[in-house]
């Protein structure tokens, strides 16, 4: 992986308030169902340009990061 890829670090940025989000909505409001949608869409755009990272062409690459 590249070093200080915006995009990845912007990713990672963006999923840690929503994993403080996840825990907070569990914790103090008793919801699981919305808060364990709010953890899946949250986090999957970062594991998403991870995979794309390892995409095996250039067209791979494209494909999967316009997913994320």
């Amino acid at each position: 992986m590249k070093e200080n890829n915006i995009v990845v670090e912007k990713s990672y940025a963006f999923a840690l308030p929503i994993v403080k989000l996840y825990w907070h909505l569990v914790e103090s409001k008793k919801e699981y169902r919305l808060s364990g949608q709010v953890l899946s869409s949250g986090t999957s755009v970062g594991a998403n340009i991870e995979e794309a990272m390892g995409g095996s062409s250039r067209r791979d690459f494209k494909s999967r990061l316009d997913i994320s």
